[in-house]
């Protein structure tokens, strides 16, 4: 395929809405973004052996990119609304292309998002998204927004994705002590791994509800480390209290799980703070839009993060995230 000829293939298959006044196709697309709502930008980057391992389907690659952006949205609050697309491919393969846009608008129709526009190249497989959603003026949920003696929350289960990482070889094993590894199912974790779910619904619903939110992306450890920071508090982590998938307490002892679990990454599942007082509203939440939440910790006063095992003893991860630049 020739450049314009990618372009075409990716518009013809572009899901539009109503509110998108110039689409794919010149030099730049033009939204119309209704006068009562502020918007909201967000922008990921993966690359083929850092944020994907390299033989990873094209399907799950293309639903990959848009998920972890449409995470960024949920830990918001927003409602997805646009996004464009930026893709190098190392050559012109249309079956690769189509399997990769199979994935990426298959998310996308779940949340009603409109492929706008974007670019092309050839080069090393490198993915660029860029959504935009909408909210309310005034009600971003921020990571500044913990108050002392919130409720720490998590979605869904943690340590998945990067369980799937250290059964394919792909992450440290050695920093994951213990655990019959060969026993845990694979494909269950690496499902987990290769296409996230963003909780855009939990995300919405917690507006006004919720004083904070992240999502998690580099391990809980280091996230909420980020909420403690900009709201200029401390959150003591029960450790034994961080849900598991079955999947994950099949193949690793407690040891292992809970390095995973607090520190692996890639779980793109929201964290949030809230009022103690919110319990039976934040458990109502979970129930309407079908995801579950665990209560995990307390915000306190202090910086940093603080662990606890069930025995109150202290606990701190071997790691406590994916850091970007850090050899």
């Amino acid at each position: 395929m020739a450049e314009f000829d990618l372009i075409e293939r990716i518009r013809s298959r572009a899901p539009s809405r109503a509110d998108v006044v110039l689409g794919i196709g010149d030099d730049a697309a033009v939204v119309r973004v209704p006068a009562d709502r502020e918007l909201v930008i967000c922008t990921d980057t993966l690359n083929a052996g850092v944020h994907f391992p390299l033989h990873t389907a094209p399907f799950d690659i293309g639903w990959k990119a848009l998920a972890v952006n449409l995470s960024d949205l949920a830990a918001m609050g927003a409602q997805p609304a646009w996004c464009t697309l930026s893709l190098s491919i190392p050559g012109d393969d249309p079956v690769w292309l189509d399997s990769f846009l199979d994935g990426f608008l298959a998310l996308a129709g779940q949340h009603a998002i409109a492929l706008i526009g974007g670019d092309t190249t050839r080069g090393p497989l490198s993915i660029g998204v860029t959504v935009h959603g909408l909210l309310e003026p005034g009600r971003a949920l921020r990571r500044s927004g913990a108050q002392l003696g919130d409720d720490i929350w998590v979605s869904c289960t943690l340590g998945d994705a990067a369980a799937a990482l250290v059964l394919m070889g792909k992450a440290d094993a050695g920093a994951i002590a213990g655990g019959d590894t060969n026993a845990s199912p694979l494909a269950e974790l690496r499902e987990r791994l290769d296409r996230p779910q963003p909780r855009v619904a939990l995300g919405l619903g917690l507006v006004g509800v919720a004083h904070a939110a992240i999502d998690i992306s580099d391990g809980l450890w280091s996230d909420l480390g980020h909420v403690c920071k900009a709201s200029g508090l401390g959150a003591v982590l029960e450790v034994d209290a961080l849900p598991a998938s079955p999947a994950l307490a099949l193949g690793f002892d407690t040891t292992a799980r809970r390095t995973l679990q607090a520190s692996g990454g890639d779980d793109y599942e929201l964290c949030f703070t809230a009022p103690a007082g919110a319990r039976a509203q934040i458990e109502a939440i979970a129930v309407q839009t079908g995801t579950p939440v665990t209560r995990i910790g307390r915000m306190v006063a202090g910086t940093q993060v603080a662990g606890v095992d069930a025995d109150d003893a202290p606990w701190v991860p071997e790691r406590t995230g994916w850091v970007h630049f850090s050899d």
